[in-house]
Formats: C-alpha cells, structure tokens, sequence
C-alpha cells in the first residue's frame, strides 16, 4: 500500500501536467463519437471496405491503353506481345456479361454494408464506455466530498474525546479509538482521491484527448431514461438492433454470393474489346500482304464459354458453404447469448431499485436521527460528540444511497446498451 502511494504521488505531476476539461455527459459523448480512436480505425476499416466494392466493379468499366509498338522488322512483320508492329497503337477492355465477377461485386457490397454494422457495433461499445466511466468519475467526485465532511466530523469527535480523556472522563483506549477512526477516514479519502484520478484520466483517453488530460463532470441533473416496458419487449429490441447480429447476418449473405460466384464458374462470358493500330510501310507489311492500309481497327465482342473449369471452383465453394455453416452456429449462439443478458440486465435494474430504495429509506432514518439529536442537544440531552457521530452515519448513508443510485444508472445503461437506444436516450 505504501508504494502503491508512493508511485501515485511520483506520478501526480505528471499528470497534473494535462488540461482539465469540464464536461456534461452529452458533451463528452459527443467529443468521443468524433475522435475516439478505436471508433476512427472502425470507420476507416468501413471506407477501406467501402473501396473494395469499386475494385470489384472495375473490370466492368471500359480499361483503355495507348502506346507503340514501333520495331524494325526483317522480312515478315512478326508479333510484339500478339499485335502486329505499329507506330501508334491503342486497346479497349470490358466485362459486359460475367456472373461470376457480378456475384464477387455484390459479395464486396455486402462485406461494405457489414463493415458499416461493425462501425456501428463499435460506436455503441464506445459510447457505453465512456457514459460508465462519465457515472463512475462523477460518483467518485460525490464520494469524495462527503468523505472529507466525515473527516471534518471525525475530526471534531477526536477534539472532544481528547479534551474528555484530558479531564479524566474517558480513558484513553477511547481516545485512540477517535484516533484510528479518523486516520480510517483520512486514508478513505486519499483512495477516493485516486479512484476520482484515474476515472477522470481514463475517461479523457476513452474521449480520445491527449495523454495526461483529465475530464471532470460538470453539474448537471440528469433524468431517468425511458425502458422498455417489459423483459420480453427488452429483448425483442435487443435482438432486432444488435450490429454484431446485423453483422453475422451480412456475412452469410456475403458468403451465399460468394457461393453463387463459385457456381456461376461454367456460365459464358461475354467481353467488349476494341483494337487500333497505326502501321508504317517500313515493317514490310506491303510485302507480305496484297493491299497496305495505314489505319487499322475493330471492335466487337468476346465469347467465353468455360468447357473444364478445373477442381478449385467447386472447392471454393464448398468453403464458402463450410464458412456459412459455422456463421450460422455464430448466429444462433449470439442471438441466445443477446437474449441471456438482456435478461440479466433485466433483473440487475430491478434490483438496483430495490438496493436504491433501502439506501433512501435508510439515509432518511439517518437524517431524521441527526434532527432528534440536534434537538435534544438544544435541551441539553445529547452532546456534541453524539451529534458528530450521527453526521459521520448520515454521510456515510449518504454515501450508500450515491452508490445504490450509480449502481442503477449503471444497470439503466447496460439495458440500453443491449437494446441499442442507449446513445438515443443520453441528453
């Protein structure tokens, strides 16, 4: 513990070295949706992914290509790469009807549309992030400054048992029991200080700020949001708007084109092609032909049609097959596991409610004790010592009552996280 704190006060100016922002939950989500690295890299795999679809549809756009094949020639005018010697020459390239590669480019717009859900997918896991961390920043602020009022009361009782113990009232075990209380205290705070540290610290690196800054919630009173009106609502929600589901579905979509693709491997093949040629006499070409034109071009269309396509299509799609079984066993293990924590979740608020209504009905018993005794202290039937102690209880309910409040914001942010209104809901 010592050189837990050690290292802790080593670091402080380092840390101490970083902006300090003040942010309300909305802003903070806001700031992350823009610059949290993990949510940029997912944004950039989905344009990269994005790109692959023009790549696929390349071969259907017309691919022109202009040189020479200007040579000296002895005797017959020989080939240089198929086409006869030129001065000038110019080719022209496109699918016009092929299955296959339709099928591989509508496989590449699908893999696009799953890349958007994996986007997604990662938006919705930043911005639980960085509202969990937002809720624990903020509770361990509260806790904090209650903390220190029990120090301050602690502090009190320990001048009184000390001047009791001093007259001869109290013996002196009491006086170290004072003692040791306070330093509990003391030392309950300097915890609280690094928790409300790193929550803040950890909360700016899920924002994506520079190392070293921290974010302090700003004030603000935030209303319940809104859940759905039953379990079962819950997870008909959940399953109907979970992205990595919406994911798993793109990819057995994706990998039936793919399936298609391997298939349509024997099906013709029809190509546009055009050719130009500008020769010169010099090349023999009058020669060895009865007439010599000087421009020479065609244009006309290429027919394949695939007579032995070999063992590889039919294995390739018998991958993409084996691929779309296993997806489909991810799928229905998925939509179970969405389901089971729906559930969870589920119970986890409702019981979060109770846990907050025993901490508010214990921290009203502790408040009203706090009134009786001022009152009797008023009659001079209770001390001051009594009234301290009964401060310490009631923050210390205080306390209790802030975690059983956090304990269900943060249960009201997973449900809506798994049923996908959870950035909706963040005011």
């Amino acid at each position: 513990m010592v050189l837990m704190w050690r290292l802790i006060l080593f670091l402080m100016p380092a840390w101490a070295a970083g902006a300090e922002h003040s942010m309300r939950l909305r802003e903070a989500v806001d700031q992350a949706l823009a610059q949290n690295p993990d949510l940029v890299l997912a944004r950039l795999d989905q344009r990269f992914a994005e790109e692959r679809v023009r790549v696929a549809r390349d071969p259907f756009s017309p691919r022109i290509a202009a040189g020479s094949g200007l040579a000296y020639n002895n005797g017959f005018p020989l080939s240089i790469e198929g086409a006869a010697p030129s001065v000038f020459q110019a080719s022209a390239n496109q699918f016009l009807y092929n299955r296959p590669q339709s099928y591989l480019v509508a496989k590449a717009r699908e893999e696009a549309r799953g890349a958007a859900f994996q986007a997604a997918s990662r938006q919705d896991e930043v911005v639980f992030r960085v509202a969990s961390l937002f809720v624990d920043a903020e509770r361990a602020r509260k806790e904090l400054a209650l903390a220190r009022k029990q120090v301050d009361s602690l502090e009190r009782i320990a001048a009184v048992v000390a001047e009791r113990v001093a007259a001869g009232r109290e013996l002196e075990i009491e006086n170290k029991r004072a003692r040791l209380n306070l330093a509990r205290a003391r030392q309950r705070v300097r915890m609280l200080e690094s928790d409300a540290l790193a929550s803040e610290l950890s909360l700016a690196a899920a924002i994506g700020l520079e190392d070293g800054d921290r974010v302090v919630p700003a004030e603000e009173i935030r209303d319940p949001a809104p859940l759905p009106e039953s379990e079962t609502a819950a997870v008909d929600l959940a399953l109907g708007a979970n992205n990595d589901l919406r994911k798993l579905d793109s990819d057995l979509a994706a990998e039936g084109l793919a399936i298609r693709a391997e298939k349509a491997a024997n099906l013709p093949r029809v190509d546009l092609v055009a050719r130009y040629g500008l020769f010169a006499r010099f090349n023999n070409y009058a020669d060895f032909y009865r007439t010599f034109v000087r421009n020479n071009g065609l244009v006309g269309l290429s027919f394949q049609i695939p007579l032995l396509t070999g063992p590889a299509s039919s294995a390739l799609a018998a991958q993409a097959q084996i691929n779309a079984a296993k997806l489909r066993v991810r799928r229905g293990a998925l939509r179970n596991q969405i389901a089971l924590d729906v559930r969870k979740s589920w119970r986890e608020v409702q019981e979060a409610e109770s846990a907050l209504e025993v901490a508010n009905f214990d921290l009203e018993v502790a408040r009203e004790q706090v009134s009786v005794l001022l009152a009797q202290h008023a009659e001079g039937r209770a001390t001051l010592r009594q009234i301290e102690e009964a401060r310490f209880a009631e923050n210390e309910k205080w306390i209790g009552f802030l975690e059983a409040n956090y304990a269900l914001e943060r249960a009201r942010l997973a449900l809506l996280r798994h049923t996908g209104e959870l950035q909706a809901r963040i005011r």
